[in-house]
């Protein structure tokens, strides 16, 4: 961080008057309305690649290949041209999810195209990191939406379900890849492993019983100060546990367990 970056910061014109408050909010809604705009365009593109790519488009217009078409078309490197596929295919996925689960909202009985047109203020470089475990992120969606519509609501909002696929993407990108596991040998090991298995896997249920009273867009403050905490009194565990056996139910991260359930 040098002198331009606290010029920048702190303003190097002496002659422009003092912004106000009532101006610094009008400059912040602009800002914030077209970094909206940005990330609506990624969903655009990602359909319409997804469409070009299917159609084969490069074909009539006598290109060899995707590739070759983007770098005559738009003047793109092949990496960039593969990897507005793999935002295709990340959002193709997500929407698949969506459109699979629960009703969104009374408006998807007169809109079928809901689901297809919901915005989950997703970047390309979210979609893109995601791009090789599309099954995962689907699931953990398609589960999540299923705990959320048998949780008292009578119908999730598009909000509601922006925050679902926004938290699913998040804890995809976040949580390491599981070690690959072979079978032990060792007897000793393979109990030990089948007792390991069995343990998170009545963890996990837990967890999905307290999403079932705390869903999945609530903090774990938001949690602890609702119901899940007179569940957890009401089931005799205490709500450090409740806390840490829910947040492995919506990440499936064994470490959300460690030192406080195992």
């Amino acid at each position: 961080m040098g002198e331009h970056d606290e010029d920048q910061e702190h303003g190097a014109d002496p002659t422009r008057p003092p912004l106000t408050a009532a101006h610094a909010r009008e400059l912040t809604a602009g800002l914030r309305e077209a970094m909206d705009d940005v990330r609506r365009s990624v969903a655009v593109l990602a359909a319409r690649v997804r469409d070009a790519h299917a159609a084969r488009v490069w074909l009539p217009l006598g290109h060899s290949s995707w590739e070759s078409y983007c770098a005559a078309e738009f003047g793109i490197s092949r990496a960039q041209a593969y990897r507005l596929l793999d935002v295709a295919r990340a959002l193709a996925a997500i929407h698949g999810a969506v459109a699979a689960g629960p009703e969104l909202s009374r408006t998807r009985d007169t809109d079928p195209g809901a689901a297809a047109a919901l915005d989950y203020g997703l970047s390309q470089r979210a979609l893109i990191a995601v791009s090789g475990r599309t099954d995962t992120v689907a699931e953990i969606i398609t589960r999540r939406l299923a705990v959320l519509a048998h949780s008292g609501l009578q119908a999730l909002d598009q909000a509601a379900v922006r925050a679902v696929v926004r938290q699913a993407v998040r804890d995809v990108r976040t949580a390491p890849p599981p070690p690959p596991v072979g079978p032990s040998t060792d007897p000793l090991v393979a109990e030990g492993r089948q007792l390991t298995d069995k343990l998170f896997a009545s963890a996990h249920a837990i967890g999905e019983l307290m999403l079932e009273v705390a869903p999945a867009y609530l903090s774990d403050s938001e949690a602890a100060n609702g119901a899940l905490a007179l569940l957890c009194e009401e089931i005799g565990e205490p709500l450090e546990h409740g806390l840490a056996a829910r947040r492995y139910a919506l990440t499936g991260d064994r470490r959300a367990l460690h030192g406080i359930v195992l």
